[in-house]
């Protein structure tokens, strides 16, 4: 059965009865290109020195075995404006990342049928930059592509020459600037997919949203910001897909 037939799973709802995936025929906005195209409105990163302090104030030296030290260190290499500091998945998976996002007080979560969260991997050419910590520059929430299937978004992110951000980019992005998921706007992160032992494709393509605290995500969870999935082939009216220009290592 076709990938976009299939049903979708509970843990990929709307954000809110009026941002249903929609039928029609997707949008035909212009692919995003050299420059993010988000609404100005979106909150901007910090210095790298000042994004090194937050992720210590969160403790994930302690979590990935790099030194607050190391981190200070690598900040300090230099870096375009705008530069987002990204420590290596090897290092900090998502599953230890993701408890770490915060929202009006809500702590984030992997939907509870996403136990593989950390098997993603990047997806075939995006090589990540070697060493523990990296950056990644000219961030977009990929808002012109929203009502785009993953499949169809991914080839107009790779021909304007821009990459699809991996679910560990999507969660550093948000530990340094949690107002950047938005209810009605929130984002998808196709860089990172599952293969399977047969070697294909797993159809989940990873997300990152706010829950409304139905099914098994818990009235707790409600507003909480999460880590779950969509099929490869169905479209959302609330969900982009974001992107960068670069990644880049830092010495």
């Amino acid at each position: 059965m076709p990938v976009a037939a299939r049903p979708r799973s509970s843990s990929a709802a709307p954000s809110s009865p009026a941002a249903a995936s929609s039928p029609a025929a997707p949008p035909s906005p212009a692919a995003p290109s050299g420059s993010p195209s988000s609404p100005a409105g979106l909150p901007a990163l910090p210095p790298l020195a000042a994004q090194a302090e937050r992720l210590i104030a969160l403790g994930v030296p302690e979590l990935s075995g790099l030194s607050a030290a190391e981190l200070r260190a690598a900040a300090a290499g230099g870096a375009p404006d705008g530069a987002l500091l990204v420590v290596s998945p090897a290092l900090a998976p998502v599953s230890v990342l993701a408890p770490l996002l915060e929202l009006d007080g809500r702590t984030g979560f992997v939907v509870e049928d996403m136990t593989d969260v950390d098997e993603f991997a990047p997806i075939e050419g995006i090589a990540l930059p070697e060493g523990p910590v990296y950056t990644v520059s000219g961030l977009d929430r990929g808002d012109a592509m929203l009502n785009r299937s993953p499949d169809e978004a991914l080839p107009a992110i790779l021909a304007a020459d821009r990459t699809p951000l991996t679910m560990g980019e999507g969660i550093a992005w948000l530990l340094q600037c949690p107002g950047v998921l938005d209810r009605n706007a929130c984002f998808m992160t196709i860089g990172s997919r599952l293969r399977k032992a047969n070697g294909r494709l797993d159809s989940r393509t990873p997300a990152l949203w706010i829950s409304n605290g139905t099914g098994r995500d818990g009235p707790a969870r409600r507003s909480a910001p999460k880590v779950g999935w969509c099929w490869a082939g169905n479209r959302h009216t609330w969900l982009g897909f974001a992107s960068a220009a670069s990644r880049d290592p830092l010495r």
